[in-house]
């Protein structure tokens, strides 16, 4: 039996125990005892216990960097969560946001969380700056929909990581403003930002960084964790982009389709609502193979508003169809 199989075997132990004892008075006494629970816009047997506790998962709250020739046992392949504010250019891998799920961090001036949910593929980077001051944000060990519930340290409100809104506490109904960032190969970071950095372990041997710890996942033919509707006409676990633009309704592509329309470089890129999509090989997934530079190609998607002629870069998120649906029921995925 594989290690993944053995984990949600236990894993799913726990959420049978933990289900019927989703409740507050259940999660004070776990340790959330500055949570306002009385504010909430969700039901409480929608939360599942993840495994792990409070801050289990440890965000990275001092991230460490290094210069791209220093970065030698990075493969070109492997995935990085690529972000650039005012000429400052960093890379985070996935090989090490896999063990961590967020890291706070200052990019060009900007306080941001760097964020990334494995279960469903699904990296998002938000501004940390709030009215109340920068927030720092940690992991709860919880998920709705099979995704990360984040915290913030300044009042323990638990946020939804795959939308950026506050479901529970003091903060219930803010959003976090996005920045755009992008899920690309180091090799195609390295080639657009010369002078970029790296993100490196602060502890090299806290954590087997650079393996994968959910082996073949993004290969079943169903989510573990997830007890909610699927989607129709696709697979659950297919890849689709959603791009998001505030004040309206996102749009969510699978990726098959872009690549479709990006097969070869005379194609035109798929294009919908004032947004261009493209495609672009050499990507390895971080959630097939144990060694993650190993996993199969999916490639490298690129968002843009063509709104006014000028590609703008916009915030998008490449994660699963049975995630999409979750979050957007109501929004059709195009194919």
């Amino acid at each position: 039996m594989s290690k993944l199989r053995k984990w949600l075997l236990a894993t799913l132990g726990i959420l049978a125990v933990t289900a019927a004892q989703a409740d507050p008075d259940r999660w004070i006494r776990e340790g959330w005892k500055d949570t306002d629970f009385d504010k909430t816009s969700i039901e409480w047997s929608e939360i599942r216990s993840g495994g792990p506790p409070k801050d289990g998962i440890p965000s990275i709250d001092d991230p460490k960097f290094i210069g791209l020739a220093e970065a030698d046992d990075l493969a070109a392949v492997e995935p990085v969560i690529s972000l650039a504010i005012d000429g400052d250019a960093r890379a985070y891998p996935l090989g090490i946001l896999i063990w961590h799920e967020i890291v706070n961090d200052v990019v060009g001036g900007v306080p941001v969380a760097v964020t990334y949910c494995p279960l469903c593929n699904s990296s998002v980077v938000f501004d940390r700056r709030h009215e109340r001051g920068v927030l720092e944000f940690g992991t709860t060990g919880k998920l709705r929909n099979s995704d990360l519930v984040m915290y913030d340290r300044q009042t323990e409100s638990w946020w939804q990581q795959f939308t950026g809104e506050a479901i529970v506490g003091a903060m219930l109904g803010e959003k976090l403003k996005r920045k755009p960032a992008a899920l690309m190969s180091f090799q195609m970071f390295a080639e657009r930002y010369p002078d970029g950095r790296v993100l490196v372990p602060n502890n090299p041997t806290m954590r087997r960084y650079g393996q994968n710890p959910y082996v073949g996942y993004d290969r079943s033919a169903r989510p573990f964790l997830y007890r909610g509707d699927m989607p129709d006409g696709i697979e659950p676990m297919a890849r689709v982009v959603v791009v998001t633009r505030e004040g309206a309704e996102p749009l969510i592509v699978s990726m098959d389709a872009i690549r479709a329309a990006t097969a070869d470089s005379s194609s035109t890129p798929y294009e919908a609502e004032n947004t261009r999509l493209t495609w672009q090989a050499g990507q390895a997934s971080a959630l097939d193979m144990p060694n993650i530079a190993e996993g199969r190609d999916v490639g490298t998607v690129k968002a843009y508003d063509v709104s006014s002629g000028d590609p703008v870069p916009l915030p998008y998120d490449v994660t699963f169809a049975f995630v999409a649906h979750a979050f957007h029921p109501e929004i059709k995925i195009r194919q």
